[in-house]
This record gives C-alpha cells, sequence and structure tokens, in this order.
C-alpha cells in the first residue's frame, strides 16, 4: 500500500480505514502525498507552499498513536490541503499577494483547526488569486493554477489549487472558501464535488470584525473526489461558535444522508437560472444528467425561474458587497501598518485595487439599499422552495476558462453574445451566497476541450441534507471517479 500512485487514488474515508486497519501508516500516507505533489505540482501548479517537515513530524506522531492502540480520528493520518487564504499556525500564508509573501500567522483558522482535531495533516497551502478576489486563480505571485483535465485552462477560481490538488490525487481532502462560487467555480473546471453549506453551519471566528462575514456570505468547506468524503469533511467543520454571531449547531450529520432514493422529492430544472447566458455545449453536458435523478425517483420538472433583476444587474449588487469587504480588508491591513492602496499599491492586482476604490466610494445608506434588491432575490428563491425540493442548474456558464499569463486571466467578457462581467458574471453561484442556501457542484461530464463540466444543486437554507441525498444519488448512477484514470500527468509535467 505505500505505492504513491496507490495511495493516491484512495478517498480520505478508505485512507482513513486503511490507516485504522494498519494497511498502511500514517507517515507513508503524508509521505506518498508530499512525493506525489513534487512529481505532479508542476503540471497544476496547485500548491505554493508545502510543509514537508511539520507534515511528517505530525504524521511521526500519528504512527505512534496508532501503535499504541490510542482513539484514533476520523481522519487520523490522511493529508490535507489547506487554501492560502486562510491561517494554519507556523505555515506561511501568502494569500497570493507579494505584499504578504512571507507572512506567518500563529494561529490556525477554526475549521482547519477541526479537521486536524480529526486527525487530518496538513501538507501545504494552495494557490489562489490575489485576496481570492475573482473566480480564477492566478497571480502575480504565483502564476495560474490548472485544471489537470486541460493543463492551458484555469483550475477556476478562488479555491482552484485545492481543486486542482485534489482532482490529481496529490491529497484526498482540500479546505476551500466560496463567497460568490469560489468552491463551486474550481470545483467543476477540475471534475470534483463539493457541498457550499448554509451560511452558518461552519463557523468561522473572524478578527477583528465577527460581523463582517455576512457581506457577501463566506461560507467554507471541503473539495473531494467522493461525496462521502466532503460530507465527512463539512460535518467535522461544523459547529457554533460563540464568536460567530452567524454559527448554528449543525441539525443533522450528512453522512447520514449518503444512502437512500430521492422518491417523493420534486426537483425544477432552470438551464439559466433565471437569465444567464450559458454556452449550450455546457447545458447539455447538466442536461444529460437528469434522467439520473429521475431514475433515483425524483420527480424533475424543467420550469421558466426569472430572477428578479437582471443577471448583470444581479452580478453587479454582489460584486459591489465583495467591494467593501475589500476596502475594509485594506482598511485594517492600513491600520496595521500595510498601506495596500499607498506604497504597496504597484504590487497588486489593478482588479483588487479598483474593487476597494468602488466599495471605499460606498456611502453607508447606498450599501444598505442594495439589501431590498438583495431581499428581492431571497423572495423570488423561497417561492420556488415552496414548490421544490431542490433547484438544479448549470455550475459555470462557459466550458473553461483559458490561462494567461501572470496575474491577468479572467473570464470572457461575453457569453452567447451576452455582456457579463469578466471576473465573475460567467457562473451561476453567487445568488446562492446572497440568500444563504446549500449549493454543491457535481461532475456529470465533460466539454469537447475536456473540462469537466458541474451540475449545482441547491436547497433551502438549512437544506444541506438534501443535497448531499440528491449529490450522493447522482454519484450512484453517473460515477465520476473513473474520469481521474484518464488523467495522464506524468505525461503532462512541466
Amino acid at each position: 500500500m505505500s505505492d504513491t500512485s496507490e495511495t493516491s487514488e484512495l478517498s480520505a474515508t478508505r485512507l482513513a480505514e486503511a490507516i485504522r486497519g494498519r494497511a498502511i501508516s500514517p507517515v507513508e500516507a503524508v509521505q506518498a502525498a508530499l512525493d506525489r505533489i513534487e512529481k505532479i505540482n508542476p503540471a497544476v501548479n496547485a500548491f505554493v507552499t508545502v510543509c514537508g517537515e511539520r507534515a511528517l513530524e505530525q504524521a511521526a506522531a500519528a504512527e505512534r498513536a496508532v501503535v499504541e492502540g490510542a482513539e484514533l480520528g476520523p481522519l487520523h493520518g490522511v493529508p490535507i490541503g489547506v487554501k492560502d487564504l486562510d491561517p494554519v499556525a507556523g505555515v506561511r500564508m501568502a494569500r497570493g499577494s507579494l505584499v504578504f509573501a512571507e507572512d506567518v500567522p500563529q494561529e490556525t483558522i477554526l475549521c482547519v483547526e477541526r479537521l486536524e482535531q480529526a486527525g487530518a495533516i496538513v501538507v501545504g497551502k494552495t494557490n489562489t488569486p490575489e485576496f481570492g478576489f475573482k473566480a480564477t486563480t492566478d497571480s502575480a505571485l504565483s502564476g495560474p493554477a490548472s485544471t489537470p483535465f486541460n493543463r492551458a485552462m484555469n483550475a477556476g477560481g478562488s479555491s482552484g489549487g485545492s481543486a486542482a490538488a485534489v482532482a490529481s490525487g496529490m491529497v484526498p481532502l482540500a479546505q476551500g472558501s466560496d463567497a460568490g462560487g469560489s468552491l463551486r467555480v474550481p470545483a467543476a473546471f477540475c471534475g470534483v464535488f463539493t457541498l457550499m453549506p448554509s451560511f452558518g453551519r461552519v463557523a468561522v471566528p473572524a478578527r477583528p470584525n465577527a460581523f463582517r462575514r455576512y457581506n457577501p456570505m463566506v461560507c467554507y468547506a471541503p473539495l473531494a473526489r467522493t461525496v462521502a468524503d466532503a460530507a465527512l469533511g463539512v460535518d467535522l467543520m461544523s459547529g457554533a461558535h460563540p464568536c460567530d454571531p452567524y454559527s448554528f449547531p449543525a441539525p443533522e450529520k450528512l453522512t447520514d444522508a449518503l444512502h437512500g432514493d430521492l422518491t417523493g422529492l420534486t426537483i425544477a430544472y432552470s438551464p439559466d437560472l433565471g437569465g444567464y447566458p450559458v454556452e449550450p455545449e455546457v447545458e447539455a453536458v447538466v442536461r444529460s444528467a437528469l434522467p439520473a435523478l429521475r431514475e433515483a425517483g425524483a420527480t424533475v420538472e424543467e420550469m421558466d425561474f426569472r430572477l428578479p433583476l437582471p443577471h448583470a444587474e444581479l452580478t453587479a449588487m454582489w460584486r459591489r458587497y465583495l467591494s467593501v469587504a475589500h476596502a475594509e480588508s485594506a482598511a485594517i491591513s492600513r491600520d496595521n501598518g500595510i498601506d495596500l492602496l499607498g506604497a504597496h499599491a504597484d504590487s497588486i492586482d489593478q482588479g483588487y485595487l479598483d474593487s476597494v476604490q468602488v466599495g471605499a466610494s460606498l456611502s453607508a445608506v447606498d450599501f444598505r439599499l442594495q439589501d431590498l434588491d438583495r431581499t428581492r432575490v431571497l423572495y423570488a428563491f423561497e417561492g420556488l422552495f415552496d414548490r421544490y425540493d431542490l433547484v438544479v442548474s448549470p455550475v459555470n456558464a462557459v466550458a473553461g476558462v483559458p490561462n494567461s499569463s501572470g496575474r491577468d486571466t479572467v473570464g470572457p467578457d461575453t457569453v452567447e453574445g451576452q455582456s457579463v462581467d469578466p471576473f465573475v458574471g460567467w457562473s451561476l453561484t453567487s445568488p446562492f451566497n446572497l440568500i444563504g442556501s446549500p449549493a454543491a457542484s457535481v461532475p456529470v461530464g465533460r466539454a469537447g476541450n475536456g473540462v469537466p463540466v458541474g451540475l449545482q444543486l441547491a436547497a433551502r437554507r438549512r437544506g444541506d441534507a438534501l443535497v448531499i441525498r440528491a449529490a450522493a444519488a447522482l454519484e450512484a448512477r453517473l460515477p465520476w471517479a473513473a474520469t481521474y484514470q484518464d488523467l495522464d500527468l506524468d505525461a503532462t509535467r512541466a
């Protein structure tokens, strides 16, 4: 079992079982991940920092625990990656920025801390755009992350490094975050599964402002190659915390929702989620998965859902929420002696600086008045969820985004003849952040260029178990694990 290629094919749950059964040791598991990263990472640029010595020290301790017969956590000895926007104590956190290239935090974000308490071992930090501000992964510091299925195409963002690392077998599980699609966009392009949980299910005590996470709604979760791994990861991350005022106790274990058919469920299919332009090839791949939902017992109806405002206006509204968050972050950095708009401006992506300026220019009244339109979006979806248990749509409107050099990779500015925001407007993900609903990206096929296509499954807030149940039913009928066997990353090594 110590062969790197064999170990890289195991899911997180299977690897943990092998470790508990002493078929493989934690040291072997971590070393296999480090070997795989060294061999494969040049092909996709998923990891930007590898903490091998730290990981092997933890693996040795984990191995002693196995030998001594200690109680083992559900991820004992399993190597994981962490998005480089989030802190892990003692490990560099560059945030995709030249400005923070040598920053080393002294604390670990709670969701990762909970994974570590379950036995997981962090082997490194994964690629992300500067401050996670766009839906592609590329930065002047680290360059682009590619989907393993087509190295010329971007992994998506902003959790692109985590998605690419999982898809290429470097780690079976990697943490990410989602403020408007940053989990689901790269999951779709990399052919892996993720669930953005209901807002508040995974607590994130935020300093210095515990209330800032509301605008936009930021959620944390793992990316994985199986629904079971993702469900377990969310379960382990979940739970309220007194310093996160939006958090709540998880009402159920998502791993309990992995089995069973969909009999009695009604599912709405919207090919454009109320008005987004979508490439026909992408829509056709998503549509081809609908019979699998029906085979599982669900009633699936295509419906003409309309957003309460045009897609471009909805994207612009969401961007303003994000811009205020960027402006706040810049102000906090300034108060800590790092002036992003002053001395460091030449080192920062112009797109991020523009976003900061937009956020800083909004009055408090104008910012809050946006909530009127946000409420209209909420009511529109709540009306839909009154009639249907789940809503299905494409995740992304396009079949991939080509990489460019440096920090310049963004998406298209038009889709099917309609203008879209090149930073985020070609994904159908941000509405569910605005309303706090759970939404998953499920691999359902590939476009002609080889890039995977994701189906988005969404439910009413706190309907996470329903989303997992439907995703597991799709996985059982359209197993995507075989697609990873098609990858020949040795041949594409840079």
